[in-house]
């Protein structure tokens, strides 16, 4: 029997205490990845005049989202049933399960890179006829996905991490590589002497790769953090061991890691499938420029949404690890207290677009037409901010306790059945305006649904853990 010294701090600690220091950390590194998400962006808007560089990250976004739906749905899975398991006190299959995610890792890593290198360029020609953003686009997103290995095992030894609270050790690998990628960008993009910011700074070196540039420097990040998350596992997180033998594939695991994780897959990729359609909406209906506000948008709303996820990635392992506990009272918890903070950090991140839109988009380098659709596109869009608070934790907790589908319908419903054809509709009034208005729309649906299926939800969990 294990004596209360070394029982888990996630089924001791308060749980306010406890969520507090799980989320915190991952906030902290979200944050930065968000920032260095823009960071990439500001410094590719400053190539040249033409913006296509800009417009040409804003329509890989959809591949790199991609990416992150395998990785991150995957990852869910894994870090799901290591917490469960050990909660349920069984080091083995949390072993299993730490290898065999490792495996899954290194397989999708492998098919993206395939995909990177062979499908870029016709993924680009069949979004726009402006060749320039063709070609830059095809470099970029064939060195991001053709050097995937990094951000997947980055993925897959974060997870590792936070699935057993180690989330302190996880935020330092995400810090680090984030920096890395923010020192290298100009570096890499830009020549020697070249006047940045309207003449406010010249580079004092650099290699002057351009658009390729952004690409190394986000790749070297990520591959650094993989390998520096590798070590902290090995040799600070007793709770897993790495073991060659665990890295071949066991079948109940991949099982149940797919079980959680397809939702999450089939949900993001769908997302991903939304944020194309979407802008070959806006590319038909007006213009490359209307993509491009759309994409600068996506970037801004990364430091809202970040310290969501952030909080969300710490949420799941407490409920998981109480889930597989029956620990009901502190399940519950770990929801409302979530729900709250969540639903407070978007109401203060819709307030920075409400009253400071000119500001962000300042830094984008911005043509008038820009800054006007840009202000119009943060303000509309950011009144579905506080219920997609709402409904990011409650699809989570759908998934960590293990009724996935429910997330899966709610994001299905959100974004095929509502956003896309309510966008799709407003954008014939021609006025690109009206087609933000989609975004509020849709998560009016995607919070009624969220609502019931969490009530749903935790009827079954109340049940399953009073057993």
């Amino acid at each position: 029997m294990n004596s209360p010294a070394k029982e888990n701090k996630m089924g001791v600690m308060p749980v306010g205490k406890l969520l507090f220091s799980m989320s915190v950390p991952m906030m902290l590194s979200m944050l930065m990845q968000a920032f260095y998400n823009i960071v990439d962006s500001v410094f590719v808007s400053q190539i040249s005049e033409t913006g296509n560089e800009l417009s040409a990250l804003t329509l890989a976004f959809p591949l790199q989202s991609l990416m992150i739906a395998f990785g991150g749905g995957t990852m869910l899975g894994m870090n799901t049933l290591i917490s469960k398991s050990l909660g349920r006190k069984d080091r083995e299959s949390a072993d299993k399960a730490a290898g065999t995610g490792l495996f899954l890792t290194l397989c999708t890593a492998a098919a993206f890179a395939l995909v990177g290198i062979f499908l870029s360029r016709p993924f680009f020609a069949a979004q726009t006829n402006v060749e320039e953003i063709v070609n830059f686009g095809t470099v970029y997103t064939t060195i991001c996905l053709g050097g995937s290995i990094g951000i997947f095992c980055q993925f897959c030894f974060e997870r590792m991490l936070q699935s057993t609270g180690r989330t302190v050790l996880s935020t330092i690998t995400q810090f680090t590589g984030a920096l890395i990628n923010i020192v290298l960008d100009p570096i890499f993009i830009f020549e020697k002497g070249t006047p940045l910011f309207e003449g406010a700074f010249t580079m004092p070196f650099g290699l002057g790769l351009g658009v390729a540039g952004a690409a190394y420097a986000t790749i070297t990040g990520q591959i650094v953090a993989a390998l520096m998350g590798l070590v902290f596992n090995i040799f600070f997180n007793p709770d897993i061991k790495l073991r060659i033998k665990n890295l071949l594939p066991h079948g109940p695991s991949v099982k149940e890691i797919y079980k959680v994780g397809s939702p999450s897959i089939v949900m993001q990729s769908v997302g991903s499938l939304t944020t194309f359609t979407l802008n070959q909406i806006l590319i038909t209906g007006f213009s490359e420029l209307a993509a491009t506000v759309y994409g600068v948008y996506f970037k801004l709303q990364s430091f809202i949404f970040m310290p969501v996820f952030g909080l969300n990635n710490g949420m799941i392992p407490i409920i998981s690890y109480n889930y597989g506990a029956k620990q009901p009272a502190r399940v519950k918890k770990t929801i409302k207290t979530s729900i709250i903070t969540a639903i407070s950090i978007m109401a203060v991140g819709y307030a920075v677009f409400l009253l400071a839109p000119e500001a962000l988009l300042n830094m984008f380098n911005p043509s008038e037409n820009m800054l006007k659709e840009g202000i119009n596109c943060l303000r509309l869009i950011g009144l579905s901010f506080i219920p997609a608070g709402f409904c990011i934790i409650t699809i989570s907790v759908t998934q960590a306790i293990g009724n996935p589908f429910f997330s899966l319908i709610t994001s299905a419903c959100r974004q095929l059945v509502v956003l896309i054809p309510a966008a799709w509709l407003l954008s014939f009034t021609g006025n690109l305006w009206a087609v933000w208005l989609a975004f509020p729309i849709a998560e009016v649906v995607s919070l009624a649904l969220s609502i019931v299926f969490l009530i749903r939800t935790m009827k079954s969990a109340n049940k399953e853990m009073s057993v």
